[in-house]
């Protein structure tokens, strides 16, 4: 039978897509918190405004966001379905 799932991609790839835009402070914060386990799960991006990653924990407890900064900020003003 032939596979028509088309959504699936190569994890790199779709690694690389997700950093795509983010200013070096934020990647340089982001090797940092996966050195620690934590997953870059999506990246928001808003009209005419800085991309969002946003990262959870190894227990998917929690979440953080990276400023373009590359500050961490916990309590973003915005919930997040898991």
């Amino acid at each position: 039978m032939v596979e028509r799932e088309r959504r699936r991609q190569d994890p790199k790839a779709h690694a690389a897509t997700l950093r795509a835009g983010l200013t070096l402070p934020q990647l340089e914060a982001l090797r940092t918190l996966e050195h620690f386990e934590w997953t870059l799960r999506f990246v928001r991006r808003p009209l005419f405004l800085e991309p969002v990653p946003i990262l959870f924990a190894p227990d998917g407890s929690r979440f953080v966001v990276v400023e373009a900064d590359g500050t961490i900020n916990e309590n973003p003003g915005f919930e997040v379905r898991s």
